[in-house]
């Protein structure tokens, strides 16, 4: 615990322990609300083989996945530290372009 809190400047157990629930609920409720979606756009298992459904499925849940990290980082008094590790993972992706001015 102690290895991840200086990793990600974290002072107290509180705080990390949020963090932590908010990262359990943002993966629960993206794939809980990429079920509804894919079934919405006609992307369903039955039409279409494995190969196709889930990564399709799971390119949905990632935009899906970025904007509830932010909301659920902000309910849970967390937002500083979701924005700034936003921004950090989507710069490792390539896409930082976003946050440049």
């Amino acid at each position: 615990m102690k290895r991840l809190k200086e990793r990600w400047d974290i002072n107290s157990n509180f705080q990390l322990v949020m963090i932590l629930i908010v990262f359990a609920v943002t993966g629960s409720s993206a794939a809980r609300l990429a079920t509804p979606l894919t079934s919405f756009l006609g992307i369903t298992a039955d039409h279409f083989s494995a190969w196709v459904y889930w990564p399709a499925r799971i390119i949905l849940i990632f935009p899906i996945y970025q904007v509830l990290l932010i909301f659920f980082g902000f309910i849970f008094g967390q937002f500083r530290f979701f924005w700034n590790f936003e921004k950090k993972m989507l710069c490792r992706m390539g896409l930082g372009f976003f946050f440049k001015s």
